[in-house]
């Protein structure tokens, strides 16, 4: 028979079954579909070689006017603006102890040191920095006291426990001439409470934080203490934090990143002020910062679903007033806020059951609340993401878009996510967008990869909607966070304690990276009749591959019934390495391999674990012929 082209239908299809999904794609690791053909993905490479504490899950970048770029980020732990590589630790600071402060060692031989402040407010985890210590007399000197602690436990409210360190960060053990107790006249700046970096369960009556529900809401026995969020935003060359469901601070870019953020209730000219919200935002079309999820003018109780905004151009002027624009609105549905996002033309606000669309109006309102959608999930605070004046998100369950209507997302690896997704860690999903390929991919984690199961509970798998092309594919991949290319040549994404620019070369940070296609299985006649395979001719280009010699390895394994597993027998499958090398163009490469099978079907899988190999597959060939009946 002549030779037959192998055309396959772009994207992956798991929700049907394999054998249904003749033509079609069933399996999938780091690959996208360009042009509704399949190829290897970007690699990855360190933004820098400086590390950072905690788990990021924000990302921000924006320019002063000078041109200088800034890149903020919110760890559980820390808060850090990066300025060429270097990573400027702002973290806020929420209390200041005066002469208060005094040291007593553990035990000689050990590094333990009792701290004593009465009513410092502490949790384990917390830092700390000291000044005017003096020594104890013995190994632990000032030097050592003098400096940046995170709190090893907390024993009561007054008392906490650090681990003595030198400049360099080594362990120093008390001794015997360790009797002081650092002098009187110490002082401690304590940065904000640190957060959760994983949700943590419980069970029944008293589980999970105060308030973490409205009163009367209906809920299961088992909850979840939140983790540590962020929302951030500049207001011109300067920058706005917000840690969820904590307070709202200012940072002054000129001021450079050796100074930190501020409340911003203690500059200078503010006035009724938020001291709490869930998250934040620089509105951009009318230059008001709105706060949602936060307190009331004139108490500190935090309202779930208040919004409240300053005056316009004004983030310090929070008092209504027939002479300004600022205000507050109230969400009319839905028990508790949980994301808002800014497109072009209006503001998406989700409660935990309901979609509201928030608009600019003019005086004397300001703004308006239009509710969109109700029965509407998100999995959490960074599962959205906006692509012009499209916005996607991840559901409890399915997958949605709002175009101005909101609809359901069909979605062919629906199962494959959902079926294997850790619902103890869904705050923890994390959507990113790529424009340059037109997706939106969401890192989220899987049960595989639960504490339970023995694996970390972080983000460990992917799953992509091509939204030019309208296919899904999927993979592992451990990110905490990604943010698009704009300011930054290429799209950024956070991980173990590293930023990484994305979509550099074809390999894991200098490593080698694995990726794989798999097809469903075809057959002749509705698998009828059994077929022969006698050749294979191999279709791929090589373009951008920096290995001299890239290879791609295509495996055709045979199949008698859908049921039935794929013959690994030699008669049955074969594998053959298509290759190409730098003397020849890169679309000329191993011409093809002469095999012998037999089966009612058969199936394609192709694979590259090479270093500097970068490949595209077009429609290869194989020659086949009915080989009778069994």
């Amino acid at each position: 028979m002549p030779l037959t082209k192998l055309q396959f239908k772009p994207g992956i299809n798991r929700d049907i079954t394999s054998y249904s999904n003749e033509g079609g794609w069933v399996d999938s690791e780091k690959i996208r579909f360009r042009l509704g053909f399949p190829e290897k993905i970007g690699g990855w490479v360190k933004y820098s070689t400086a590390t950072f504490l905690g788990t990021c899950r924000a990302l921000h970048t924006w320019a002063a006017l000078n041109g200088t770029k800034y890149l903020g980020f919110g760890t559980n732990l820390k808060y850090y603006v990066e300025i060429g590589g270097s990573y400027g630790d702002i973290t806020p600071i929420r209390k200041t102890s005066t002469n208060t402060i005094t040291f007593a060692k553990v035990a000689n031989g050990s590094p333990l040191l009792n701290v004593t402040d009465s009513s410092n407010g502490s949790v384990e985890n917390d830092f700390v920095t000291f000044s005017g210590a003096a020594t104890l007399g013995g190994v632990i000197t000032a030097e050592v006291l003098n400096q940046e602690y995170q709190i090893v436990s907390v024993t009561n409210g007054n008392v906490y426990v650090i681990s003595a360190k030198d400049t360099s960060g080594d362990t120093v053990n008390a001794n015997s001439s360790d009797t002081g107790n650092g002098g009187s006249g110490v002082d401690g700046l304590y940065q904000i409470n640190v957060g959760l970096d994983t949700q943590v369960g419980g069970t029944g009556w008293g589980a999970g934080t105060w308030g973490r529900l409205e009163w009367g809401e209906g809920t299961d026995l088992t909850t979840v203490t939140e983790l540590r969020l962020w929302s951030h935003d500049n207001y011109g060359e300067d920058l706005i934090i917000n840690p969820k469901d904590g307070g709202i601070y200012y940072w002054d870019s000129s001021a450079g990143t050796t100074t930190r953020a501020v409340e911003i209730g203690t500059v200078s000219g503010a006035s009724e002020t938020p001291t709490v919200a869930k998250q934040i935002m620089v509105s951009d079309n009318n230059r008001h910062v709105i706060a949602f999820g936060t307190n009331t003018i004139n108490t500190s109780v935090q309202d779930p679903l208040l919004i409240r905004f300053s005056d316009q151009e004004n983030y310090l002027d929070w008092d209504p007033q027939v002479t300004n624009s600022a205000g507050d609105l109230r969400i009319g549905s839905g028990s508790n806020f949980v994301r808002a996002i800014e497109t072009k033309r209006e503001i998406l606000i989700w409660t935990n059951s309901s979609l509201h669309s928030m608009s600019f109006l003019g005086a004397p309102f300001t703004f308006g609340i239009t509710p969109l959608a109700s029965g509407i999930t998100i999995m959490g605070h960074n599962a959205v993401a906006a692509v012009n004046d499209i916005v996607f998100w991840m559901g409890k369950d399915s997958f949605y878009m709002y175009d101005g209507q909101t609809k359901q997302l069909p979605c062919s690896v629906k199962e494959q996510v959902f079926f294997n997704f850790n619902k103890q860690q869904e705050e923890k999903v994390f959507a990113g967008v790529n424009s340059e390929f037109n997706e939106i991919t969401w890192f989220y984690c899987s049960e595989d990869n639960s504490t339970v199961n023995g694996g970390t509970g972080e983000n460990d798998k992917y799953v992509t909607f091509n939204y030019g092309e309208n296919v899904w594919y999927y993979g592992t991949l451990s990110r905490t966070s990604f943010m698009d290319r704009g300011l930054q040549t290429n799209p950024i994404a956070a991980s173990l304690g590293y930023l990484y620019n994305h979509e550099v070369g074809y390999d894991d940070d200098g490593s080698a990276m694995t990726a794989s296609l798999e097809s469903s299985p075809i057959d002749i006649g509705d698998g009828e009749k059994f077929v022969s395979v006698n050749r294979i001719i191999p279709d791929f280009t090589f373009n951008g591959s920096t290995d001299s010699s890239p290879t791609v390895n295509m495996t055709l394994s045979m199949q008698d019934f859908p049921g039935s597993s794929y013959s690994q027998a030699s008669t049955n499958s074969t594998a053959l390495t298509a290759s190409s090398t730098t003397t020849v163009p890169f679309e000329q490469f191993t011409q093809k391999a002469d095999i012998r099978l037999r089966g009612r079907s058969f199936a394609l899988k192709v694979d590259s674990t090479g270093s500097g190999v970068r490949w595209r597959l077009g429609s290869p060939r194989i020659n086949l012929r009915e080989d009778g009946r069994r």
